[in-house]
């Protein structure tokens, strides 16, 4: 199984715990990126676990705007560790932060400008988007002509969703799946075949996971889950959901 989301630069000794989750059956992780530092982070990761990380750099939205000479360098780093990418991202449009939000016209701007980059350089876009934010961002990236996309752990409405579904883009469920009707009842609108499995960690969850630290490891309780709703053996569902996220995220790079 592959942790289609993942913050990887957020986990500490993370060595033991590469070592761990492989033993297990973790075969990689995307990991993604919140900002400049973040990103020769992911970076330095990839460096270190080349045959385990698909590394992603980029700005979440519900941070502040990236000031001049960090957009700057992040451009010109994409450039000179494009090798190394598998993907753009986190990006997206703020929702959750009033102080983002507030600010929603020019992080449309900037989400524009990064798929640009994107389409670009040929790689995917990681999209924050969730829901009203979802159906602009969706029309953002479409009109930039990006053709790969994952819009991880979605909240929107089943017209964006089906939308969504008929760009060719690819959906996300975390661990929420395991005890939420909402994302239970998302997996009706997604093909098998679109659909990617994270965990967003070290983001915390409730349920059966409470006061457990976030690791891939929870995948395999979502994969239980995904697989009784889709009517499938556990074993098809992970060959098809790894699948998918090899095909969207490529061959690891070095």
């Amino acid at each position: 199984m592959i942790d289609a989301h993942l913050h990887l630069d957020q986990y500490v000794r993370v060595d033991e715990q590469i070592k761990r989750w492989q033993e297990a059956g973790i075969t990689g992780v995307v990991a993604v990126s919140t900002d400049l530092r973040s990103s020769h982070r992911t970076l330095e990761l990839k460096q270190r676990f080349p045959s385990f990380v698909y590394a992603a750099i980029g700005f979440h939205p519900e941070r502040p705007m990236p000031n001049a000479a960090d957009w700057n360098e992040w451009t010109s780093l994409i450039k000179q560790a494009r090798p190394l990418l598998s993907a753009i991202g986190e990006v997206g449009l703020p929702y959750y932060s009033a102080e983002a939000a507030a600010q929603l016209p020019r992080y449309c701007d900037l989400l524009a400008q990064i798929a640009a980059i994107a389409v670009d350089v040929s790689l995917p876009l990681v999209l924050h988007a969730v829901y009203d934010r979802a159906e602009t961002a969706l029309a953002i990236v479409q009109q930039a002509g990006v053709r790969h996309a994952h819009f991880h752990w979605l909240k929107a409405s089943a017209k964006t969703v089906q939308r969504i579904v008929r760009c060719g883009y690819y959906i996300s469920v975390t661990p929420e799946v395991c005890y939420r009707e909402r994302d239970q009842a998302l997996l009706s609108l997604i093909p098998l075949e679109q659909l990617l499995l994270e965990t967003d960690g070290p983001w915390p969850f409730a349920g059966p996971f409470h006061g457990k630290p976030t690791t891939p490891l929870f995948l395999f309780d979502s994969v239980r889950t995904v697989a009784a709703h889709y009517g499938e053996g556990s074993e098809r569902v992970k060959t098809v959901i790894t699948a998918n996220t090899k095909r969207l995220y490529g061959s690891l790079s070095l």
